[in-house]
Formats: structure tokens, C-alpha cells, sequence
């Protein structure tokens, strides 16, 4: 067992590493991030942690290469401070979508990332809600794979009316993660057909598959990008009966029209947690609800630092 635990935090989501920081009671390590003028990330850790247990809290999220360097260097500084094991906890796996080979001519980059983040010298993973399962496998050290769906079961039995609801995988890929989130609130299930047109965010709808009509319909995925298809799939809800549509997503990324897809959708509710940081200009949204995980990661941390298991932060 580890003597010494430091939390040390990159740029990429400095409001979540404080709540963490706050509620684990662990101050954040004193450490130097920034760009020099031509572009190069820097990194300087500016306390003893040698033979220690650190923790970076770094969601490879937008600008993603850049929080991915700042990972890796970051990384690189506490080896080369002797730092006894450095768990880095990444809510959002940049690159996650990029898990396979689905077509002639493409790198397996979420491979490549697990890659050099060993290379590097990380000795453990946390992640949470990843785009697939087998990305835990692309890892040779230890990754706990964590989930926002105890969260999103709390708030909603707390504040839904769930006596008429159904939860709704987009599409096919997800529907264990929305079988799980139907089985915790008692409701049942659709699956929602859909076809991807190209290397981009457009989807194209076939079917739903399930009974959807007078009922409040939950949509449940790992993430909201620019929000077209699970905008389109709620029309569909809609056009089938849906009585209204609510949307849950583990990551709100929100980029490019997102916002102004969501304003002009059915959704009337989109709740997402603070994987990513929301910019003032998208918190001014009505429709968004930010649900916190810094508990959730606070706990992992304490655990992981005194070798327990994390079984009971699944329920």
C-alpha cells in the first residue's frame, strides 16, 4: 500500500478536478501546464512525489490532441519524478469511436492511444461509460471502467415521472447499456434502427423497434457530438406515439450545430454529466442538465489508493 496520494490535474477540465479535489479532501498537486508560444505543451510537477500514488484527472476531451500531449507529458514528468504508480483517470477516452477497423484503409487509433499512454508510463486506467467494451482490452495495465448510469437512475427516480417510460437505445451497439438503465428504473425497452452515411455524423433512420406510442421516452447513450442522430431519433419517437422525449448521454461533447439541433428537436430535456467542461454560451441552454461525477471519481480514487474494490460504486 501506497503512504502518499497526489492528485494532479492537466487543462482540459480544471472545474471537475477541483470538485474532486474538494470533495476527497485532497488538495491538487502543485504542478506547471501550459503552451509555450510555438505551440509546445509543457509540464513541470512542483512537489515531491517520489514513491508516491498519483492520480492525473485529464478527459482527453476538446481540443483533444491537446489534452492527449498534455496526458502523455504529464505522465512522463511524474516517472521522471519517481513517482511509485501514476493512475491516470480519463472520463472521456478521446478516440474511443475509433475502436475497430470498419473499413479498408483505417488506423485503430483508440489502439494507438492505449498504446503510448503505457509507453508512457501510466500503470492504471480509469475511464468511464467508453464507446465499447473491448477498448479495455486494447490496454496491457490494469483499466477500471467506470459508469454514470448509478447517477442518472438516482436523479431521474427523483425528478422523472417513470410510471409510463421507456428507455430507447439510439441504435443496436447500445442497447446493453440501455437495458441496464431500463432493467434499474423498472421500464421497458426499444432499440432504434439507424444507418450511418459516411465518415460523418449524419444518420439515417429506419425503424424503431419497440412499443413507444402514449409513453415518455427516455433516449440513453454514451454521447451527444453534434447531437444530429439522437435529434432525428427523437422526431421518430415523436411520429410513433412518443407521449415525450427526454435524452441522457454520459458525455456531452456538444460540438459544431449541437445546440441549435437540440433547441429545434423534440427533446425536451437533455441531460448529460461534467465529463467535458459545458461553455457558458451552451449553458445558457435550457434544455441542458449537467449532473456531477466528481463523487463518483472522488470515491474511485480513495478506493483505488487503498486497494479496495470499486464493485459497490456500480449500484
Amino acid at each position: 500500500m501506497f503512504s502518499r496520494l497526489k492528485i494532479f490535474t492537466g487543462n482540459s477540465n480544471i472545474e471537475l478536478a477541483n470538485e474532486v479535489s474538494k470533495l476527497s479532501g485532497i488538495p491538487l498537486g502543485d504542478a506547471e501546464v501550459f503552451k509555450f508560444s510555438n505551440d509546445n505543451s509543457f509540464v513541470k510537477i512542483n512537489e515531491n512525489v517520489r514513491g508516491a500514488d498519483t492520480f492525473i484527472i485529464q478527459p482527453t476531451c476538446f481540443p483533444v490532441n491537446d489534452s492527449i500531449m498534455e496526458l502523455f507529458i504529464m505522465i512522463d514528468a511524474l516517472k521522471r519524478a519517481s513517482a511509485a504508480r501514476i493512475n491516470c483517470i480519463i472520463p472521456i477516452f478521446g478516440y474511443a469511436r475509433s475502436d475497430k477497423k470498419d473499413q479498408p484503409g483505417v488506423a485503430i487509433t483508440g489502439k494507438l492511444i492505449a498504446d503510448l499512454l503505457t509507453k508512457a508510463g501510466a500503470n492504471r486506467i480509469v475511464a468511464m461509460d467508453l464507446h465499447s467494451d473491448q477498448i479495455q482490452g486494447f490496454f496491457d495495465i490494469p483499466v477500471d471502467h467506470l459508469y454514470s448510469t448509478p447517477i442518472f437512475v438516482r436523479y431521474f427516480k427523483e425528478n422523472l415521472d417513470l410510471k409510463n417510460a421507456v428507455v430507447v437505445s439510439p441504435d443496436t451497439g447500445g442497447t446493453a447499456r440501455a437495458r441496464l438503465l431500463a432493467k434499474r428504473l423498472d421500464c421497458t425497452l426499444a432499440i432504434g434502427d439507424k444507418r450511418r452515411i459516411g465518415n460523418n455524423d449524419k444518420a439515417e433512420i429506419l425503424n424503431i423497434i419497440g412499443d413507444v406510442e402514449g409513453k415518455t421516452a427516455i433516449l440513453f447513450d454514451d454521447i451527444i457530438d453534434t447531437g444530429g442522430s439522437l435529434c432525428k431519433m427523437s422526431q421518430a419517437l415523436m411520429n410513433q406515439g412518443a407521449k415525450k422525449v427526454f435524452a441522457a448521454c454520459a458525455h456531452g461533447i456538444l460540438s459544431g450545430n449541437a445546440i441549435s439541433n437540440l433547441e429545434e428537436s423534440p427533446i425536451e430535456k437533455l441531460f448529460i454529466t461534467n465529463s467535458a467542461p459545458l461553455s457558458k454560451e451552451k449553458a445558457k441552454c435550457k434544455k441542458i442538465v449537467q449532473l456531477s461525477i466528481a463523487e463518483l471519481l472522488a470515491n474511485a480514487i480513495k478506493k483505488i489508493h487503498i486497494e479496495e474494490s470499486l464493485s459497490i460504486l456500480f449500484r
